[in-house]
């Protein structure tokens, strides 16, 4: 198959080490990169099947600049909500590539992990059946993949289960026990059900690896980016300075403000999410903690 990665970071560069196992795959990315399999955009670009690994925030305008439709089919490996509109990605992607050409790529997955060839499992969301069995057949044996049709659903976990992380995080680093993080975390998944069934999600998504499984792994575990984001803002950090210290991107940071917009704008109940948005803006983590016990 021709397949390439769009997207060198750790994320992309773990994609691109499973799929190479079974499969010839590019990888590309927007500087140039002394890696093995690398190739310059336009190259990568010409392949039949391409992952796209890059931040949700830059999605929209790098494909405005730099995508070309000839019918490739494409797998978003990206979680998140865009920040300034409040789209999901495949409100974004479906601009530029037919719905029936897109899949989604949800599930608890630690870049560090897949690179080690460590078990897990992860889903292929697409309304096309016949193109989320390819997308599953470019997976090593210790990737097992799943199939669903529920796309939104699968977005709104991989989006939401980052803010959630940063609330984890949060928890963990005012030292508030075991006790509150699973009650925070159990809360959590509520919220994001209640958030995701709005806008068309079916619990099945929520309770299974796209929702439950990766917010275990993500907001409990300092593997996680956005975890630490939140033990940095329990010691009373500032952001950008969070930002810089952690040298990669944290979505849950956007995100944050992306849910707490679309929740205001469609009346949906997000105290946790709400609370972790006035906290990245400079809200005392203990006055939100407080807030949120009343």
């Amino acid at each position: 198959m021709a397949i390439a990665v769009i997207g060198a970071g750790k994320w992309g560069s773990a994609l691109h080490f499973a799929i190479s196992s079974n499969n010839t795959c590019k990888i590309t990315s927007r500087k140039p990169r002394d890696i093995e399999d690398f190739v310059p955009l336009e190259i990568a670009l010409e392949n039949e099947y391409l992952v796209f690994a890059l931040p949700a925030q830059i999605v929209n305008n790098w494909l405005a600049k730099n995508f070309h439709f000839t019918n490739q089919k494409i797998l978003v490996a990206a979680k998140g909500i865009e920040q300034k509109s409040g789209k999901f990605l495949n409100e974004i992607f479906v601009k530029y590539i037919p719905k029936e050409n897109l899949a989604f790529l949800s599930g608890p997955s630690f870049a560090s992990e897949v690179m080690k060839s460590l078990p897990t499992a992860v889903v292929i969301n697409s309304t096309n059946s016949k193109l989320t069995k390819e997308f599953s057949s470019f997976f090593p044996s210790f990737i097992k993949t799943y199939e669903s049709q529920d796309v939104i659903g699968a977005e709104v976990c991989g989006a939401y289960k980052n803010v959630l992380a940063i609330a984890s995080g949060i928890c963990a680093g005012l030292k508030l026990g075991n006790n509150a993080r699973a009650s925070l975390i159990s809360r959590g998944l509520v919220e994001m059900a209640r958030f995701g069934r709005y806008f068309g999600g079916i619990d099945e998504t929520f309770l299974g690896l796209s929702g439950a499984g990766d917010l275990f792994l993500t907001a409990s575990s300092e593997l996680s980016r956005n975890y630490r984001v939140g033990l940095f803002l329990a010691q009373d950090k500032k952001l950008n300075a969070i930002l810089e210290e952690l040298g990669e991107v944290a979505e849950g940071v956007f995100t944050a403000d992306a849910i707490v917009s679309l929740s205001l704008k469609h009346n949906i109940y997000t105290p946790i999410a709400t609370e972790v948005q006035k906290i990245l803006k400079g809200k005392s983590s203990r006055e939100s903690l407080k807030d949120l016990l009343k």
